[in-house]
């Protein structure tokens, strides 16, 4: 089966891989056995050419033959990218993963440095004496990267407001300020070694290894209100502007006092709490 490949988001060919529809499905949650089935039935199905969005779709219906929480845990990577078009969203869901991590966040932040006079930050991170100046990269398609040259931006400017006078404070004499860089996405090989060598976190898809994004989201269960497949647009906007960006948040709010307050039908929100409690449940 050398011969066959597919076509990725990004519009180039590579080669097919069984191992990653393993994998993948894996992750979602069924067994080896079953997630071997499905990995040869796309096999089988695919042919030279064939889409990855095609290939998503086709596993996403077996896995929702077998298990509907399957089906909704394999869209994770998808509903990331749905936290746009623009990265402040992001932004948000990145605030509240730290959020429930013990961090006090602020977004959005203006800080000034020693040689420019303001920087605009996207989070603010601290947790007793440990503080993170935070940027966040966001990325709609799959298979983009977050390079060296965004790593060596962010540490420039970490570097100028580490200089200047926001730090220099006597509230901030005996705290580790840090810089980290989050994504939806991965990061390159030299981006990972720059930032390991300056001591820069990151995290992103796989990244800190066997503790990246996915990861605290599978064993946190922070997953983004995007991945529940009957929301629409008009209530995500209403949700973000709220900071409800978690599922497991969406399920603690008054449903009748929230849809009176912004006019929706209650209706729009019956599909989506379902779901909801379906992802949530152990």
């Amino acid at each position: 089966m050398n011969s066959l490949y597919v076509i990725n988001a990004k519009g180039e060919k590579e080669i097919f891989s069984r191992s990653k529809i393993y994998r993948s499905t894996k992750i979602a949650g069924v067994s080896s056995k079953q997630a071997q089935e499905i990995a040869i039935n796309i096999e089988e199905q695919a042919f030279p050419g064939i889409k990855t969005l095609e290939i998503f779709k086709k596993v996403q219906k077996l896995l929702r033959e077998k298990n509907s929480k399957f089906a909704l845990k394999f869209s994770l990577k998808n509903a990331m990218k749905k936290l746009g078009p623009t990265g402040f969203p992001f932004e948000k869901y990145i605030g509240c993963v730290l959020k429930e991590n013990g961090f006090e966040i602020k977004i959005n932040q203006y800080l000034p440095g020693r040689c420019v006079s303001r920087y605009e930050i996207d989070f603010l991170a601290q947790k007793e004496n440990l503080v993170y100046i935070g940027e966040c990269k966001y990325r709609t398609l799959s298979g983009e990267r977050i390079g060296s040259k965004e790593a060596l931006a962010n540490y420039a400017r970490f570097l100028d407001i580490l200089n200047g006078p926001y730090f220099k404070t006597k509230r901030y004499r005996n705290f580790r300020i840090k810089t980290m860089m989050a994504t939806n996405t991965k990061f390159t090989k030299r981006t990972m070694e720059y930032s390991k060598c300056m001591n820069v976190n990151l995290l992103g898809w796989k990244c800190p290894k066997n503790n990246g994004l996915e990861y605290l989201i599978e064993n946190q269960k922070l997953y983004p209100i995007t991945i529940l497949p009957s929301l629409k647009k008009n209530l995500k906007n209403v949700l973000v502007s709220e900071k409800i960006m978690l599922v497991q948040n969406l399920l603690k709010i008054d449903i009748q006092k929230f849809a009176r307050k912004f006019r929706i039908p209650t209706k729009d929100f019956q599909p989506l709490i379902k779901e909801a409690k379906i992802l949530m449940k152990n």
